[in-house]
């Protein structure tokens, strides 16, 4: 009998601090840099994000994301035998998000490990955890996206620090008889690091280059509108689906425009779009499972619906998975 894996339960966290766009305008224009809501809104689509505080770290907005998908999946933490940690912004160099979570929530025992594909991270880390419990080396898998990105903004940047916000987002993974994931693809292009990245490193008790996020926006946006309608076909095409079979598109919240135009040329049409970026901005690794979360909690994706995942990120790396919730 064929083994697969589903999605038993989704959970997600936001820090309790909400920047909105003129805020963030103000404090801008402090250091002398003229910027707007209107000009941040035409460009992305986003009117607020929301900030961790200086005491709140990634691994603290995870462990909280996956308590709640534990709590949707009626299971406990002990249940789980893989977790898996999607994150650009972990709490220390080692050991990994994945491992200090297992460590809060009680669950010794389980293999524990980061993914770092930075804004593709949850696609690669669900596909990651899907091939695990299809070839029996775990039954249940907690795959968490968490990210503290402010802490890598420049604020004196006004092409980057307004994209990005902070949260996390869970899925609780199981395996089961029926299809659940029905196919994931997984690419990368290392010749495009440069135009999305943040190249400092700790050498000798310093930080050694630029601590601070740096993205060639043009360049990016022009991979990004190119890779990800590929990607999409891709997974449709593995599972011997179409776009049409399509209910719910829940793609990387980075930038209105680019989720707009992927999905108007795969023909799924715009109020099929989970679509959250106004709100949270792009929050990277968790910008899916937590506009996924969303969506299930609100009611609008329900047990049934046929799901498009697909994401872009640093790397370059890109992916997308077609799902059955």
């Amino acid at each position: 009998m064929s083994r697969y894996s589903r999605i038993l339960g989704t959970g997600s966290c936001l820090p309790p601090t909400v920047v909105g766009n003129d805020e963030l305008a103000a404090r801008l224009a402090r250091d002398g840099i003229d910027t707007s809501d209107a000009w941040i809104v035409e460009r992305t689509g986003i009117r607020q994000r929301y900030f961790a505080d200086p005491g709140t770290s990634s691994v603290d907005l995870g462990e909280q994301a996956a308590r709640r998908a534990l709590d949707a999946a009626g299971l406990m933490a002990t249940d789980v035998d893989l977790i898996i940690c999607a994150t650009s912004t972990p709490d220390m160099i080692f050991p990994s998000n994945a491992a200090l979570i297992q460590g809060r929530l009680g669950a010794s025992g389980s293999a524990v490990f980061d993914v770092q594909a930075v804004c593709a991270g949850f696609v690669y880390a669900l596909a990651i955890a899907d091939q695990f419990i299809r070839g029996g080396l775990a039954r249940r898998a907690l795959v968490i996206g968490a990210e503290v990105f402010s802490s890598i903004l420049d604020f004196k940047d006004r092409t980057t620090c307004v994209l990005f916000g902070d949260g996390a987002g869970a899925v609780v993974l199981g395996a089961s008889d029926a299809p659940g994931v029905l196919a994931t693809a997984l690419h990368g292009d290392g010749s495009q690091a440069s135009i999305l990245c943040t190249p400092g490193r700790v050498r000798d008790g310093a930080v050694s280059g630029t601590p601070f996020l740096h993205m060639d926006g043009q360049a990016v946006f022009k991979q990004a509108v190119h890779v990800l309608e590929r990607v999409a076909r891709e997974v449709l095409d593995k599972a011997g689906r179409s776009a049409a079979d399509v209910d719910w598109m829940v793609p990387h919240q980075a930038n209105i425009r680019i989720m707009l135009h992927t999905a108007r040329k795969l023909g799924i049409p715009p109020e099929r779009v989970v679509q959250t970026v106004a709100e949270h901005g792009n929050t990277s690794a968790a910008s899916i499972p937590l506009a996924l979360d969303v969506a299930v909690r609100s009611g609008q994706v329900r047990r049934g619906d046929t799901l498009l995942l697909e994401a872009v990120g640093g790397g370059l790396t890109w992916g997308a998975a077609l799902l059955d919730y």
